[in-house]
């Protein structure tokens, strides 16, 4: 990681903690995200500056229909994506994580490449404790959402999957 990103995420950090940012991230980012990724043709996205970012493809928990959604992920080594449902450390659980519950079989897009993933709901207290200490050493000080929210965040591990073969054990 290059010292310029190290002094900005070091910078920008402490402010996404804040309420301000909880109250007017979940109105302002989403937008946001949408309008750059249109504009840059699905190469780009905003919080990619600071953090490994993604689109993630599902299928909505009831409806069925394509839902696509803009996450922070944290690569695991392993060629899989960990994604934390922090949803601004509000009290409820975000509808993504409904859907990856109900339609575990999405896909993802980084940096404009799609691809099929398998996503696994992290349960156990050893996996849990891994995944997050993986996340904080990239961005410290995220599960503070989980504390703040009240609430068992849900992590998710994002297995990738070669097209129409079944998902490999994760390890």
């Amino acid at each position: 990681m290059s010292i310029v990103v190290h002094f900005v995420r070091s910078a920008i950090a402490p402010l996404t903690r804040t309420r301000a940012f909880r109250k007017a991230g979940p109105v302002l980012l989403p937008p946001a995200e949408r309008a750059l990724a249109w504009v840059s043709r699905g190469r780009f996205q905003l919080s990619a500056v600071l953090v490994p970012s993604l689109v993630l493809h599902s299928a909505g928990a009831k409806s069925g229909e394509p839902r696509d959604t803009y996450l922070m992920y944290t690569p695991d080594g392993r060629g899989r994506a960990i994604v934390a449902g922090t949803a601004f450390a509000q009290e409820r659980h975000p509808a993504w994580t409904y859907n990856l519950l109900a339609h575990p079989d999405a896909s993802i897009s980084v940096g404009g490449r799609r691809m099929p993933v398998r996503a696994i709901h992290i349960y156990t207290d050893a996996e849990r404790e891994d995944a997050w200490a993986l996340i904080q050493a990239q961005w410290p000080g995220y599960r503070t959402y989980e504390r703040d929210s009240g609430r068992k965040v849900r992590l998710f591990r994002l297995q990738p999957v070669a097209d129409g073969a079944p998902p490999r054990p994760s390890a």
